[in-house]
């Protein structure tokens, strides 16, 4: 799957529902059903740690430098202000046989899952 469309897209909102959080872009949206690290660059914050929905707010404006999807290793995304949203899709990192979900269209009906 390429995620590599949201290269160059701002994100607009960081979305939390229950046990789940959403990144829109201007069309594209990106799902993580597991929580993912927050890089920056002199430390990283993890879900549950103080801070962590503040990192991921903070992020709303910023500009996709990088984005990649390695299916069974790993998803990253790195803004401008070099922070990176990263995912391990290893399976022994994983607690559902589902991390996620990318739309092109940010429609959920054409969602394809990782």
């Amino acid at each position: 799957m390429d995620i590599s469309e949201i290269v160059g897209e701002e994100l607009n909102a960081v979305e939390f529902v229950q046990d789940y959080v959403q990144l829109r872009f201007e069309t594209p949206l990106l799902t993580f059903y597991a929580w993912p690290h927050i890089l920056l660059s002199e430390f990283s914050i993890a879900y549950g740690e103080p801070e962590y929905r503040n990192a991921l707010c903070a992020l709303i404006g910023e500009k996709v430098e990088e984005a990649a999807l390695e299916e069974g290793d790993s998803l990253t995304v790195k803004f401008e202000n070099d922070t990176v949203i990263a995912l391990s899709l290893r399976e022994e990192d994983l607690d559902g046989p589902t991390a996620g979900a990318y739309s092109a269209s940010g429609s959920v009906a054409d969602q394809e899952e990782f």
